[in-house]
């Protein structure tokens, strides 16, 4: 509905402060020609909504302007509470967060209070996995001051399997992917994102950070991860899976159905990437009798030949029979 539009419209400018047409357009998912006229809509009806010209340019409401946050309803509310950043793993965002919280708590009306309160109660999120090392995020908030300050930041990183470095970057913008956090920066060699648990120095610098005219976080994120899952080297294997261990594999990776119906007794032929060939034998050899490799063949003779091995480990282990 155009009021709700309206609504939205008003709430990106109150926090974006100043938006092109076409940011707004791209938010909303209209064309620049309605963000124009609902720019006009707000004028006539008294919100002192004006446009700038030029490079920076772009649509702004007056700077001593403001409205006060619609009511939210119960849908919206239950998402904002399962969207707590906890999940990312820092804790001073987690407190600053039950913060906000409170305060919005404190703002409800009484049966949306009472709501949130409830689902509160009901809601627990536990960041850690089973098993692997926690992010060590002791310099996200060095990394987070260099990001809003806009202050260039020296770093030493360590890459994955090499040697750490020294750094000065220029900070964009943060991405949380899961329980990790990424800094993506400008650098002499172009756009790098830098895994902040890497991180062993940081130091924000009195220099001001450059930034590219133009620059979309969330475009060159998308970007730069889909060229990193088409740079990954893919091992395929074509293998005819018992009920209990095609769930397994396809719960644990997405699999390509080879044979459109499933055999009379639920062995079900699927395609499974792996990383490598290691890696699949490893899992055949897990799956046991659940599982024959029909392609390819020397993944086929690697699982055999490591049975073999293992059987006459056991057998000489054994020692001779009496």
């Amino acid at each position: 509905m155009k009021s709700d539009r309206l609504v939205s419209t008003l709430m990106l400018l109150q926090a974006h402060g100043r938006l092109t047409a076409r940011a707004v357009a791209q938010r909303l998912e209209v064309s620049p020609r309605t963000v124009h006229r609902d720019m006009e809509s707000l004028s006539a009806a008294g919100v002192p909504v004006y446009a700038l010209r030029g490079a920076r340019g772009g649509w702004q409401l007056d700077e001593n302007w403001r409205t006060r946050v619609p009511g939210l309803d119960r849908a919206e509310l239950e998402a904002l509470l399962l969207a707590q950043p906890r999940v990312v793993g820092d804790s001073r965002l987690t407190r600053a967060a039950e913060r906000a919280l409170d305060k919005l708590m404190a703002a409800l009306p009484p049966d949306l209070r009472d709501a949130a309160a409830a689902l509160r109660q009901r809601l627990h999120v536990d960041a850690s996995g089973w098993a692997g090392v926690p992010e060590d995020l002791s310099l996200l908030p060095v990394v987070q001051d260099a990001v809003s300050l806009e202050r260039r930041l020296a770093l030493r990183y360590r890459p994955k399997g090499r040697e750490s470095g020294l750094r000065t970057v220029d900070p964009l913008g943060l991405v949380a992917k899961g329980s990790a956090w990424y800094l993506v920066a400008h650098t002499a060699d172009g756009f790098r994102s830098y895994r902040v648990s890497r991180i062993e120095e940081a130091r924000v610098l009195d220099e001001a950070a450059v930034r590219p005219p133009g620059f979309d976080l969330a475009a060159w994120w998308k970007s730069s991860t889909e060229e990193l899952r088409r740079s990954w080297t893919r091992y395929e294997a074509t293998l005819r899976l018992s009920p209990s261990a095609a769930r397994s594999v396809t719960r644990w990776r997405p699999a390509a159905v080879v044979e459109a119906e499933e055999a009379p007794d639920g062995w079900r032929t699927l395609r499974v990437p792996f990383d490598d060939e290691g890696q699949a034998c490893f899992v055949v050899l897990g799956l046991g009798a659940g599982v024959d490799v029909l392609e390819p063949a020397s993944l086929r003779e690697r699982a055999a030949a490591e049975m073999r091995a293992a059987l006459a480990r056991g057998r000489r282990a054994r020692g001779p029979r009496a």
